[in-house]
């Protein structure tokens, strides 16, 4: 998902021909194409919106990243590296399928099935878990669309599992009680998939041509008549024809599954068409909710989400401090697409534990994807990874859930290794040990998790001095979650709490302090 994106280094031209069912439309006209409301597809206009309570208070969401590339279970963006020579993803396609210039991309979408695929349970274990909120794919870079698109053939309905995939996720996301997302990554997808046009440079297929240059086929891959082996994550040289399928593509999604979340791979793409995705998102949500947007979108460009328009969202990062505005962090506990090879190298729960405490006291929201295989059910060290989690959140969801930043979000040792603001730094971090602590407030409560067992049974916590000029509050309670109350001292040095002999639970640990003037 994000490998070309960091070592783009030249902009793409492309031209995509407009298709018989998109209407002819300028930029300028877009406003009748959207549910009246109180916003227009401008940034004048989304300036005014603001983030729903929901989202901030949700704090947890689990992501469903899934789709026919899912059906090779052989990670990130197959549908492009197969037609790259000499990738692992091209030397795995031509090993199990054939060569690319006589079986394409297009050949491996029957083998999604999705056989034991059973939303219900999936989202039963997700709200155990502790989501408040889930989200499912809409369409990936591979231009497939997982939904009864009305707008274009290849699509859920239609191939593959031959079910309205998103639709069902909503459904038991609904029965659930949780909040209903979908992930759009289509706006780049003519460049993405130019490598569909592409030939081998040498060997004995050299110069033919993958199954991507079938005209028949245009519809799937696109019409580029150049093949990028670099991907600049921009708009550059993206057709008016392409941004008008994708808004009618992406309209059709929102108006037929009204999802409370729409996020996007990217920035607001397209602008006055991005932008009035936006507005026909948030006005519909006003005309359920008398009056008030309920809904959100994510942009990854933080520009967008400076003043109202959107949620800042970070793929596989941490922001360097407090976020003046919820955010999120979208990552995976392995690859985004099904890997098998990755089985067994997920994060741990201890991982996981550590980014969402992270996360959430800098003002933010993690969303995780647990990559579904080709069947649809999770494997046994995802059910055992997500077990963990649940019994973390069991005992420590009360520090989690409707907190706020308190004013610092934390320190000790790993804290300078987080000071990266930019995705793609998760890899960066440090393990959280017990010196490390994270805040988080809710009211006049203030909860401070210490990040591991300290093996002298007991922790200090340094920000809570008394000599702290700003931490003058006055501390009369501790407890333990999932313990109760503790003894503690407080002087110059800092807060030291006496824990006891057994550990309430495993990875944090949080202390819930309540007094005076403490938040």
């Amino acid at each position: 998902m994000s490998m070309s994106r960091r070592r783009a280094i030249q902009a793409i031209s492309l031209a995509v021909p407009a298709l018989k069912f998109m209407p002819s439309f300028a930029l300028g006209s877009l406003q009748p194409e959207i549910q009246n409301g109180p916003f227009k597809g401008t940034r004048e206009s989304l300036r005014n919106y603001i983030i729903p309570e929901w989202f901030r208070d949700a704090k947890f969401g689990i992501w469903a990243h899934w789709g026919p590339q899912s059906a090779i279970e052989a990670g990130d963006w197959y549908a492009r590296n197969m037609y790259m020579q000499g990738s692992r993803q091209n030397k795995h396609f031509v090993e199990h399928y054939g060569h690319p210039s006589k079986i394409g991309y297009k050949d491996t979408i029957a083998n999604w099935k999705a056989e034991k695929f059973d939303p219900d349970y999936l989202l039963g274990l997700y709200k155990k878990a502790g989501a408040k909120y889930f989200m499912t794919m809409g369409a990936h870079h591979d231009n497939f669309d997982l939904w009864n698109s009305k707008n274009h053939r290849w699509n859920a309905v239609n191939m593959g599992p031959k079910k309205d995939v998103v639709d069902l996720f909503k459904k038991a996301a609904q029965k659930h009680g949780l909040k209903f997302g979908i992930s759009d990554h289509l706006w780049i997808s003519p460049k993405w998939f130019s490598t569909s046009k592409g030939a081998d440079k040498d060997g004995p297929y050299a110069g033919m041509h993958y199954d991507g240059v079938n005209t028949q086929y245009n519809d799937l891959y696109g019409d580029s008549e150049k093949v990028f082996t670099d991907l600049p994550w921009n708009e550059d040289g993206i057709s008016a024809a392409w941004k008008k399928q994708w808004f009618q593509r992406i309209k059709d999604l929102v108006n037929n599954y009204e999802p409370d979340l729409l996020y996007c791979d990217g920035h607001v793409p397209f602008e006055e068409y991005g932008l009035s995705i936006l507005a026909n998102l948030y006005n519909q949500s006003a005309a359920k909710n008398g009056g008030i947007t309920q809904s959100v979108y994510t942009s990854k460009r933080a520009e967008d989400s400076q003043v109202g328009t959107c949620v800042f969202d970070v793929e596989r990062g941490v922001v360097d401090s407090i976020w003046p505005r919820p955010w999120q962090t979208d990552t995976c506990i392995g690859d985004w697409h099904y890997n098998r090879d990755t089985v067994g190298h997920y994060k741990t729960p201890k991982t996981v534990v550590d980014m969402l405490v992270d996360i959430v006291s800098r003002n933010g929201n993690l969303m995780l994807n647990f990559p579904l295989p080709a069947s649809g059910m999770l494997d046994s060290d995802e059910l055992s990874i997500l077990d963990g989690i649940t019994k973390w959140m069991a005992v420590n969801s009360e520090g989690i859930y409707a907190t706020r930043p308190w004013k610092i979000f934390g320190e000790g040792p790993a804290t300078a290794s987080t000071k990266v603001k930019s995705a793609f730094n998760e890899n960066k971090r440090q393990e959280l040990t017990a010196e490390d602590v994270r805040f988080t407030a809710k009211e006049k409560t203030l909860y401070a998790f210490f990040m591991g067992w300290p093996q002298a049974n007991q922790v200090l916590i340094k920000p809570l001095a008394t000599n702290n000029p700003q931490q003058t509050g006055k501390i009369e309670n501790v407890e333990l979650l999932g313990y109760g109350k503790v003894q503690f001292t407080r002087d110059n040095k800092g807060l030291t709490v006496f824990l006891p002999s057994q550990k309430p639970c495993e990875h944090a640990f949080a202390l819930k302090l309540s007094g005076v003037d403490l938040t």
